[in-house]
């Protein structure tokens, strides 16, 4: 979240914000529900001063003195138990807007109204010229028997799937390989839960529970399943200060995510592309603010890097205003080439939140001088192994219905596989 004392000094300014970024906020009723919370918060403040000022008095008071006494204590707490509720009431509200309120933009995002105005600022390769019709992942796969979604519906439901035979393996090289690549530059490998307590969704800038949420959550609970590890990893270092001298922190974190997706369906989301469960590998970097940029560049980067190797065709794209979602101030996404999309589909994302999300997961950097201030959160999907799949499959398919397996990830097949070839009947 943003510092209330910034938003009120700045209150135009976050609403023009508001608007570039599609999010509907009502700052004016945030304001004044906050000059109403701050005095009624006052008053109940001081009602518990004088409350326990009488019984002070009662306690040390003679019989005749007591009765009069007691009666003002009644009076007080008759008080308290209105005013309570009501800064209770306020503050909830109070809570619920300030939540809404997005993230500062990075002053050189694209302004837009949605991802057709994300702006491409690197490319590299060019999309497979085939000479012949290219088949979708979906019907390659199938062909090839490494996966099933027929049984996987059958079993969990829609949108849910089992790989098989060579994607097993190749889900795990492509896993292996990453893990190798950022352990090489300091990310230290970590698996985490599953699953996250609301506290830490909300936190990060998930919405556990309602109807818009995108999570699954777990009921009579306060736990969720996590739609990334970017949920476990910002609640990794939850209400801790961090030295100076240790940051940059940077993490590896490998997780099944799971994601409802709803109202996401559609032509272009067919076979793999929106799932309710997948694999991710992903980065995340605590940092000082000051150098909260050049991480970011890292983080892209590094993406940049994996899918070189990979030799998948793929641009980058710098997300305009009104696709960047709240906690990010600015978000890169990698897009590869798909022969089922027949143009570009998002495969990475990486994001700077600043002190969006430490704010409200109270997360703060001590300096070597002692002042302590809430340090730089960044998150980047190194690898989803579903959209990376899509990628591969489709990108190196042959005239036959096999598929080339990237050079890069041979050493992890079995005997150093080269080609997932159709089954012999």
């Amino acid at each position: 979240m943003l510092d209330i004392k910034f938003i009120r000094e700045n209150a135009e300014v976050i609403k023009k914000n508001c608007e570039s970024r599609n999010i509907k906020c009502d700052v004016d009723r945030l304001l004044e529900l906050y000059e109403q919370k701050t005095k009624q918060a006052q008053y109940v403040e001081e009602l518990n001063a004088e409350k326990n000022k009488l019984n002070d008095l009662i306690q040390m008071s003679k019989d005749d003195e007591r009765k009069a006494l007691i009666e003002q204590g009644k009076a007080v707490k008759e008080k308290l138990e209105t005013t309570k509720p009501e800064l209770e009431t306020i503050s909830e509200e109070y809570k619920k807007i300030l939540n809404q309120v997005p993230n500062m933009t990075h002053p050189d995002s694209p302004i837009g109204k949605d991802d057709s105005e994300n702006k491409e600022i690197e490319k590299y390769g060019e999309p497979p010229k085939f000479g012949f019709v290219p088949k979708g992942h979906e019907e390659l796969m199938k062909n090839l028997d490494i996966i099933d979604f027929e049984r996987g519906a059958k079993v969990t439901g829609s949108k849910f799937y089992f790989l098989k035979n060579e994607a097993v393996f190749l889900e795990q090289a492509l896993i292996n390989f990453v893990f190798e690549k950022l352990f090489e530059k300091g990310f230290a490998p970590i698996t985490t839960p599953d699953i996250a307590k609301d506290q830490v969704l909300t936190g990060i800038g998930f919405s556990p529970r309602g109807e818009e949420t995108q999570i699954y959550p777990l009921e009579n609970t306060d736990l969720s399943l996590i739609g990334t590890a970017e949920i476990t990893m910002g609640g990794f270092h939850m209400n801790e200060i961090i030295s100076e001298d240790k940051l940059p922190l940077k993490y590896a974190a490998l997780s099944h995510c799971f994601r409802t997706e709803a109202g996401s369906y559609g032509r272009h989301s067919a076979g793999l592309y929106r799932v309710h469960q997948f694999t991710k590998l992903e980065m995340f970097a605590y940092t000082t603010p000051e150098n909260s940029q050049a991480m970011h560049t890292e983080l892209k980067n590094i993406e940049v890097e994996i899918f070189k190797d990979l030799g998948i065709p793929f641009r980058v794209v710098d997300i305009c205003t009104g696709d960047l979602g709240g906690p990010a101030y600015r978000k890169y996404d990698l897009e590869a080439w798909m022969t089922s999309r027949d143009g570009w589909g998002e495969i990475t994302s990486t994001s700077d939140t600043t002190t969006y999300q430490a704010r409200r997961l109270n997360i703060k950097v001590e300096r070597k001088d002692g002042k302590k201030e809430f340090l730089h959160m960044l998150n980047g999907t190194a690898v989803a192994i579903s959209r990376a799949l899509i990628a591969i499959i489709e990108n190196y398919q042959q005239e036959d219905g096999s598929v080339i397996i990237p050079e890069v990830l041979r050493k992890w097949m079995p005997r150093g596989m080269e080609k997932i070839q159709a089954k012999k009947i």
